[in-house]
């Protein structure tokens, strides 16, 4: 089972983008828990940066992320402008360019755009530290202008619709990254945890890896058996896998399948 971390932005003291008594840090807690619960039913794993109005500070953030040790951070917030009714619409921001993170991005965007929301596209913030000191993939959407009374009402009208969509582009990236039959296409890759004479040593550990919720099979290869994690396009996001499992006691070996 694949496990996002969410990430509702401000909270506390700090209140975020503030319009007419409305409050950012109010609105990203009830769409990240209402996208946490679209997750689930999606039989994706979900943890939370705070399910409480609290104060943590982006780095406390992205290390509260990091100790939970998801596949990717998700982080909402709402966007806001210098004056009222100016801007309308939906944006996320990645720290670079590529991998999953991007992917997801992209899909959020459009599944955003397909009930309505304007598409601003993605943008390249390498400065914000949540995006920055995260060890996992991370993405922050910003979802739709506070001070924008059209992007408000479009929320308040269909905001299950907009915690489904975002949970939809979520989960469908998720699949399109995780999803396997135990086929590993060449030029993937994966993370090699165990080569084990024993056929039933190798299935003990995968046993134990899938019940971490990695995507874990056993391969043959000549008189052993291999334990693999995973079929990632990119080299990228397999150190990533490897560095959580290292973290988890394996010893790894990133493959480049043939």
């Amino acid at each position: 089972m694949a496990k996002v971390i969410l990430d509702a932005g401000h909270g506390g003291y700090d209140n975020g983008a503030v319009y007419e008594g409305r409050k950012e840090k109010d609105d990203t807690l009830a769409l990240v828990l209402a996208i946490g619960e679209a997750l689930e039913r999606s039989g994706v794993e979900a943890a939370y940066t705070r399910v409480t109005d609290v104060y943590d500070s982006p780095v406390s953030k992205a290390q509260i992320a990091n100790a939970e040790g998801g596949d990717v951070l998700v982080s909402i917030h709402r966007n806001s402008s210098p004056n009222p009714n100016t801007y309308s619409g939906v944006q996320t921001l990645l720290y670079d360019e590529g991998g999953i993170k991007q992917d997801m991005a992209e899909q959020i965007n459009q599944e955003l755009e397909n009930i309505g929301y304007l598409n601003l596209g993605l943008s390249i913030r390498p400065n914000l530290a949540i995006l920055r000191r995260s060890e996992m993939p991370a993405l922050l959407v910003e979802v739709g202008f506070i001070n924008t009374d059209a992007d408000n009402q479009r929320l308040d009208t269909q905001f299950t619709e907009t915690a489904d969509a975002i949970a939809s582009g979520i989960v469908n990236t998720l699949d399109e990254w995780f999803g396997n039959d135990g086929y590993m296409p060449p030029g993937t890759y994966s993370v090699q945890t165990g080569l084990f004479r024993n056929r039933q040593n190798a299935e003990n550990m995968a046993g134990a890896l899938q019940m971490q919720g990695y995507p874990a099979m056993i391969l043959p290869s000549g008189e052993y058996y291999a334990v693999r994690v995973g079929d990632y396009p990119t080299r990228e996001y397999a150190a990533w896998v490897e560095q959580a499992l290292r973290r988890l006691g394996y010893d790894t070996l990133l493959m480049q399948n043939k």
